[in-house]
C-alpha cells in the first residue's frame, strides 16, 4: 500500500490529520483550518473526514476517564466509534463546538489509526 506524504493531501485533510495526531478533540481542527472552513458547516466538514476514516487513517472516539499509574486523574480515547454511528454524530454541529463549561470527558475525539500513524510528515 502507498501512503502520501502530509503534502499531497489539501490543506483541510492535513488539518483533520494534525488534529488526530494530536489527539484533540474534534472542535480543535477549525483552528487549523483556514476560512471559508473554518467557519462552515458540520455537513461540509464531515465531508473532509469521512474519507479519511474510510481510508483507515483517522478514528473517531470519545474521550472516557483514565488514572494514571500515579493515581492522578486524566482522560484518553476510548473505543472507535463505529462508522455507521458516525454521519449523525458529525452532522451535529454542538460536537463541533468547544464545551461551554470547559469538560473535555465524552467529547469527539480525533486520534490517528495505526496506518495513519504510518503517513510520512
Amino acid at each position: 500500500m502507498s501512503y502520501p506524504a502530509t503534502d499531497e493531501l489539501s490543506s483541510a485533510e492535513r488539518a483533520f490529520m494534525i488534529n488526530a495526531t494530536e489527539i484533540d478533540i474534534l472542535p480543535g481542527v477549525r483552528g487549523d483550518l483556514d476560512e471559508p472552513l473554518a467557519s462552515a458547516d458540520p455537513t461540509e466538514l464531515a465531508a473532509i473526514l469521512l474519507p479519511l476514516i474510510d481510508r483507515g487513517w483517522i478514528d473517531v472516539c470519545l474521550l472516557i476517564a483514565w488514572t494514571a499509574p500515579d493515581g492522578q486523574p486524566g482522560l484518553q480515547p476510548g473505543p472507535s466509534i463505529p462508522r455507521y454511528d458516525l454521519p449523525a454524530l458529525l452532522a451535529d454541529a454542538d460536537n463541533w463546538e468547544y464545551p461551554d463549561d470547559g469538560e473535555w470527558l465524552g467529547r469527539l475525539t480525533l486520534v490517528l489509526t495505526e496506518t495513519g500513524q504510518l503517513i510520512p510528515r
